[in-house]
């Protein structure tokens, strides 16, 4: 009985850390990227604009869950490139973008994150 606090949770697929099926949280994480690929950021939107379509030479996608857990703002999948838009949110909590670098970083992605403020003034700068 592997991935479960007892015996019930492990057949269900409950993990310890919020109790719900994975099946279940993989679908609210799906919902929850779908919603914010509806409605980005107006960085974010300046950012997909000069990276979608291979632009660069890379295919990107926007607002994909990973890992179960997270929701990457762009990813290069066969590069395994995940690109972070930091606003003001970010400045609130660094630990946690710490932490949530970390545990891509151990599944063999590298995480890049580019300040809005950046995006904003110099798009040049920023995909460079």
């Amino acid at each position: 009985m592997s991935g479960g606090c007892h015996g019930a949770c492990a057949l269900l697929g409950m993990t310890r850390t919020n109790n719900k099926p994975s099946f279940q949280r993989a679908a609210i994480l799906a919902e929850r990227a779908c919603a914010m690929r509806a409605s980005p950021t107006s960085t974010e939107q300046l950012l997909w604009h000069r990276v979608r379509g291979r632009r660069l030479g890379v295919l990107f996608r926007r607002q994909v869950p990973l890992l179960g857990r997270f929701i990457a703002d762009f990813l290069a999948p066969a590069q395994r490139l995940v690109i972070e838009v930091d606003g003001e949110y970010h400045g609130e909590r660094p630990s946690a973008d710490a932490r949530r670098d970390v545990a891509l970083a151990r599944a063999g992605y590298r995480v890049v994150r580019i300040e809005a403020s950046l995006v904003v003034s110099d798009i040049e700068c920023a995909v460079a």
